[in-house]
């Protein structure tokens, strides 16, 4: 069986993070191992508190996986901070690690930051080199990029400039976008290629960013190309999107078990 390691913070509401990441690759028919950058506190409503792992202890989780259990992709969320990110990126210089996906985690959908001001540099420079594809919104591609996105030539602009520094590609997800559907942007370093899917009007929101990079990341691990991988992904969340049902009082998770289990009807 194909394997997937995500690098990324703990959600003890379960509906985004490392959570998510594991119950999107049981969906989608790989096996999942984890390393453990953060643990927070949080729910539907917003974290409370976060606590991060040693950087020594994210290297050791990484080391004690990839020696035994050697992944197939890597799918990498919240780091917290610069010298985590540094870690994560020699493990995976270190052991060669395939199909890199990288989600670069800044701001909970709660709106509450997961990712320290100094740490964007680190992640530009040492991680982004060294990613398959680098899944960032609207906001995060504005971090990363320096640059204010309002048209569809500024997205297209920062598509290309994620991959030009040194990322193989980049998805610009468009879910912050007011458009008529929900458009995301791929760029290969060759080619843009659109993947649109109707709104699915919904509060059942949080862990959208972490189940698509995951599902992209799972697609890679069974030899999907790219582009397809890409298709996949999105057709999964969105169909996990219209199949979620009410969880806590704030933005609830998307249904990642939707195949097997969940509401059948459409959401009123």
């Amino acid at each position: 069986m194909p394997s997937v390691l995500t690098i990324a913070g703990s959600d003890s509401s379960a509906g985004a993070g490392i959570q998510a990441d594991l119950k999107t690759f049981a969906a989608l028919g790989v096996y999942g191992t984890c390393a453990i950058t953060a643990v927070t506190a949080q729910n539907t409503l917003g974290v409370t508190a976060v606590h991060e792992v040693p950087p020594e202890i994210v290297a050791a989780q990484v080391e004690a996986v990839v020696t035994d259990i050697r992944p197939d992709a890597v799918k990498t969320g919240m780091l917290a901070g610069a010298a985590i990110i540094e870690v994560v990126a020699a493990k995976v210089r270190e052991h060669g690690l395939p199909n890199l996906v990288v989600d670069p985690v800044m701001v909970a959908k709660s709106g509450d930051r997961l990712l320290r001001e100094d740490a964007v540099a680190a992640l530009r420079e040492l991680l982004l080199p060294l990613a398959t594809v680098v899944t960032p919104n609207l906001p995060e591609a504005e971090a990363l990029t320096g640059r204010t996105i309002e048209s569809d030539d500024d997205v297209r602009r920062a598509a290309k400039e994620i991959v030009a520094m040194g990322a193989r590609s980049a998805v610009v997800k468009g879910g912050h976008r007011e458009s008529a559907e929900a458009v995301d942007l791929l760029y290969d370093g060759n080619a843009f290629r659109e993947y649109a899917a109707p709104w699915v009007e919904t509060a059942s929101t949080h862990g959208t960013g972490c189940t698509f990079a995951s599902a992209i990341a799972a697609c890679l691990a069974q030899g999907t190309p790219l582009a397809d991988a890409v298709a996949e992904a999105k057709a999964y969340l969105t169909e996990a999107l219209r199949r979620a049902y009410p969880i806590g009082g704030g933005h609830g998770p998307v249904n990642h078990f939707w195949r097997w289990w969940g509401r059948e009807t459409e959401p009123k």
